[in-house]
């Protein structure tokens, strides 16, 4: 069954396209022509592209209505990316994302692609700061409550 491409999935839709569970955020899409090096599969870069627009779209609809228009900086601190098997043209794929778990500033958000099986997984550490980037700025206690509830977050000590 064809996923509906660049629009966040259901739990259903996610496991009916084989992920093995269901996570917060997960959309579908298909390798392009412009993402294939000249080894003929998908490049290393268009991982980290496709990570970066599902993050900011997680983001967009599912943190940003909790700092009511007092908005923070949110930044990729690092990122360790692990590359499990090669893409290639026309291929469908699904990118997820998930909070594993937050502190006062920060927070671990796993992301996956998979097609059929893992190809791709990027665990980072994000972090919030205030407006001009001078300090750390902290999470509101309603975005905390929707990591346990809807992630599965645990806070970490």
């Amino acid at each position: 069954m064809e996923p509906r491409f660049l629009t966040p999935l259901t739990a259903d839709e996610q496991l009916a396209q084989g992920l093995p569970a269901a996570v917060p955020m997960a959309m579908a899409d298909r390798v392009r022509f412009s993402e294939i090096d000249i080894l003929q599969h998908v490049n290393n870069k268009a991982y980290l592209d496709w990570f970066e627009a599902l993050r900011v779209n997680y983001y967009n609809s599912h943190f940003r209505h909790h700092f009511n228009g007092d908005e923070p900086r949110h930044v990729v601190r690092n990122a360790d990316i692990h590359y499990v098997r090669e893409m290639v043209l026309g291929e469908t794929y699904v990118t997820t994302a998930r909070v594993l778990s937050f502190r006062r500033t920060s927070y671990i958000l796993e992301q996956q692609i998979w097609s059929g099986d893992l190809r791709a997984s990027m665990v980072g550490v994000m972090v919030f700061r205030s407006a001009d980037g001078s300090a750390g700025y902290p999470i509101p206690d309603s975005l905390r409550q929707q990591f346990v509830t809807l992630d599965g977050a645990t806070e970490a000590s």
